[in-house]
């Protein structure tokens, strides 16, 4: 049986959920359900709030183009988010809305936008990144929103970083080595997955650079840092939204959510 159930659209909404909860939807909203989709009265829609899990909901139409949700039993419970910070340099605004919907899609609990010396995108616009990180938990099944924060100089972001976090430095020149065991090995050392109290997984970040790369000065503050890790992608060179989704599906694979369970 499925994990989630797809035929059903899906919305996010930021209310109190429970069971009776009469929600009306903004235009938008109602636009997308009953001209788009054409949902008829009825009709089940999937709610969630990032705190209160899924719900289903029924339609109830109070215009021509207006309708209210009547929520009618919770579908799935809400589960804890994970811990895997994403520190990234910002893009160009079309590929910028690419890495912050797969961020969210690879499980990240934590959006932060870095300011490096190389860094070419465009002024970061929060509420377009909320709305792309909802876009991304609507359309996959996701039951948590990621925390965003606005634009920080990779420094200061570094810094902010607790210690016992493992910071995964996404650097090209990296030695070309086997990044599945560098993970682990840095795991075992501080106590991740495996070697810790309840085969707890390892608070986690990784940071990628822009597109021209960190400078030598970047690199070395964030390879000074303490419970840092330095990986190679492979021998070749990656667009920093390839990079992005390598990592993360590399890191959730051998230290979070997806890692194989004892």
């Amino acid at each position: 049986m499925a994990a989630y159930e797809f035929n059903a659209p899906r919305l996010f909404l930021d209310i109190p959920m429970r069971e009776g909860t009469r929600h009306t939807l903004d235009r938008a909203q109602a636009n997308y359900l009953l001209s788009v989709l054409r949902r008829a009265a009825g009709e089940p829609v999937l709610v969630f709030n990032g705190r209160d899990g899924e719900w289903r909901a029924e339609i109830a139409p109070t215009g021509r183009k207006a309708a209210d949700l009547v929520l009618t039993a919770q579908t799935r419970p809400q589960t804890p988010p994970g811990d895997l910070h994403y520190l990234f340099a910002p893009l160009k605004a079309a590929r910028l809305d690419y890495v912050a919907q797969k961020a969210v899609e690879m499980g990240a609990s934590l959006i932060q936008p870095v300011v490096t010396r190389r860094t070419q995108g465009d002024r970061i616009k929060l509420d377009k990144l909320h709305a792309n990180a909802i876009e991304a938990a609507e359309q996959c099944g996701i039951l948590a929103l990621p925390e965003i924060r606005d634009a920080a100089p990779l420094a200061e972001a570094v810094a902010g970083l607790a210690p016992e976090r493992l910071l995964v430095f996404c650097d090209e020149d990296a030695p070309v080595a086997d990044p599945v065991a560098a993970l682990r090995q840095a795991a075992a050392m501080h106590g991740g997955p495996g070697h810790g109290p309840g085969n707890d997984p390892l608070p986690l970040a990784v940071v990628i650079g822009p597109e021209g790369g960190f400078t030598p000065e970047e690199r070395t503050l964030i390879g000074d840092r303490r419970n840092t890790v330095r990986l190679s992608l492979g021998p070749r060179i990656l667009r920093a939204d390839t990079a992005a989704v390598a990592v993360l599906a590399l890191v959730q694979a051998v230290l979070g959510d997806g890692r194989p369970r004892a």
